[in-house]
């Protein structure tokens, strides 16, 4: 493990970090958001954040109580978590289009007392809110709904919850009592919690990961600056929504710890979206996963097709991709048409960030790359309960365990869960990896995602990988599933644009018979049911659990 890590000084902040520092260097007047034909300057940005904190303070928030931000991403976004952070309080972010009971359990687990969010999300949330009054929550602050250019700070619908026993206001005011108040900002420790990050538990209801304020500044100084290298010259736009802790990192804290800019878009990321956002802000940076990677390859192979110009990305230096496997056939095909670097790497909510990742002159496509300096890797047997378990042999399958300053504190409210994932300064991430000979790492899927067809294990990821290997094959998910008894591989795929009304028992047959030719035959999909798109959760992953719900 690397022993030059960065040390921070006691007294941390990551308002400071993050943004304060940034007018020190002469910065204040530079853009730091482009939304839609708005620009929002680091002073700018800076002021309403200060001001927002100052009112936390006078409205009686104390040091490390929980503020549940939940909206899309616009600028408030940005001072809405800075002004948490100067205030020192906890960032807790939710996605504005959950169901309303995943958002009402959090509001509770979270015992949040401010909330921040839309004028919808809000008045869909009436009566929970109000049965809240007089316990711990303070107050609501409001944010408009509005499309991408729209104004962040404009008139709000504010609903009447009565005699609840909290404020009830625009943001936008609340930064204005904070711009008239003397409020000095709370000192912070570099190991005060700061932020929570939400990760799926067995029970299928989110929970928190707690971290501290210098977790962020490690993985900032390791992996943003010492491996992908972001710079104060970059524009950065971002597929997964800032609410996703992958997100928050490279579009809105790491452009900000080098002076860059971030593009933001309010609505739901799809082709079309995204493929706009890239055309008008040129990003140099984009934050990618591979559903979209498959869906940006189909949109602009249809444009093409029409005689219209193709989605340009000429101007990216780089791209980021994580939150689920990247085939290699993806891949290749994504780099075949757009040129450029794509620097997969892995993560997770528990190390805050990327701890391996490919990088700049250092790319083995499909592979995770190697880790990030600063971070020790192991891959220990499946049924290792300590770091201390020698490694498994090169090539062999094992769960990849990660050392790093950046690991939690544990889980809010679930000691047992914690005892099973943190062992002191390590990590069982619960993910299966090979290394090969090089030191590359290669994912094999999660370990609670095997199962036994025929009494032999079976990965899900290496059947998706393999008919990702078809060229009729734009996206595949597999999941176990009952057939005469029996638990057996099925799969569900997503077909390409030219490929699209080819499907039925031909290509089901053809596409058995291709896994057939390359896999073990225990692993072929016994069925193969053609979607038109996958479902996905809030993280904009393949949700495999609502495909099971369905199957079943």
């Amino acid at each position: 493990m690397n022993t030059g890590n960065p040390v921070f000084p006691e007294d941390l902040n990551l308002a400071n970090y993050y943004l304060f520092d940034r007018i020190g260097e002469d910065l204040g007047e530079k853009t730091a958001i482009y939304y839609g034909d708005r620009e929002f300057s680091y002073q700018q940005i800076s002021d309403k954040s200060a001001a927002l904190s100052r009112y936390l303070v006078d409205l009686g928030v104390r040091q490390e109580e929980r503020i549940y931000t939940v909206l899309p991403d616009s600028p408030a976004f940005a001072w809405s978590l800075f002004g948490t952070f100067a205030a020192g309080a906890v960032v807790a972010m939710g996605n504005p289009y959950a169901p309303q009971p995943d958002l009402e359990y959090v509001i509770e687990y979270s015992r949040a007392s401010v909330l921040i969010t839309t004028d919808i999300v809000a008045q869909s949330l009436i009566e929970t809110l109000s049965a809240f009054g007089g316990r711990h929550l303070r107050a609501i602050l409001i944010v408009p709904d509005i499309e991408t250019g729209g104004d962040p700070e404009g008139p709000v619908a504010l609903a009447d919850y009565g005699d609840a026993g909290f404020e009830v206001l625009p943001l936008s005011e609340a930064i204005k009592l904070g711009q008239k108040s003397s409020a000095a900002m709370p000192t912070t420790h570099r190991d005060d919690i700061c932020m929570w990050l939400f990760t799926s538990g067995s029970t299928g209801r989110p929970k928190a990961a707690l971290h501290s304020h210098r977790d962020f500044a490690f993985n900032t100084e390791v992996y943003a600056k010492g491996t992908v290298g972001y710079r104060q010259a970059d524009i950065a736009v971002s597929i997964p929504r800032l609410f996703f802790g992958y997100a928050t990192g490279t579009n809105l804290f790491f452009p900000f710890s080098v002076g860059a800019s971030v593009g933001l878009f309010s609505e739901r990321p799809s082709p079309e979206t995204v493929a706009s956002a890239i055309a008008r802000y040129k990003p140099t940076v984009i934050t990618n996963v591979p559903t979209m990677m498959g869906k940006l390859l189909d949109y602009d192979e249809s444009l093409r097709k029409d005689g219209k110009d193709g989605v340009d990305m000429s101007s990216v230096r780089f791209q980021l991709s994580a939150g689920e496997a990247l085939p290699p056939v993806l891949y290749e095909r994504f780099i075949a048409r757009f040129g450029g670097e794509v620097y997969d790497g892995i993560g997770s909510a528990e190390m805050f960030h990327i701890y391996a990742s490919n990088r700049p002159g250092d790319v083995k496509g499909g592979s995770l790359g190697k880790a990030v300096d600063g971070y020790e890797l192991k891959i220990l047997p499946r049924d290792a309960s300590s770091p201390g378990v020698a490694p498994v042999a090169v090539g062999e399958v094992g769960v990849l365990w990660v050392r790093g300053d950046s690991v939690a504190h544990g889980y809010f409210q679930d000691r047992d869960e914690s005892f099973r994932t943190f062992h002191g300064h390590w990590c069982r991430t619960g993910d299966l990896f090979t290394l090969d000979a090089d030191g590359y790492l290669w994912f094999a899927g999660r370990d609670d995602d095997l199962f036994k067809a025929s009494g032999v294990w079976v990965s899900p990821l290496e059947v998706e990988t393999c008919m990702m290997n078809h060229p009729a094959v734009s996206l595949a998910a597999v999941i176990p599933a009952q057939f005469d008894g029996l638990l057996k591989p099925k799969a569900f795929i997503v077909l390409r644009p030219k490929w699209a009304d080819k499907g039925g028992e031909g290509l089901c047959a053809e596409l058995q018979a291709h896994c057939k030719d390359v896999l073990s035959k225990h692993k072929y999909p016994r069925a193969v049911i053609f979607l038109d798109d996958m479902p996905r959760n809030d993280r904009g992953k393949i949700d495999k659990k609502l495909l099971k719900e369905r199957d079943q």
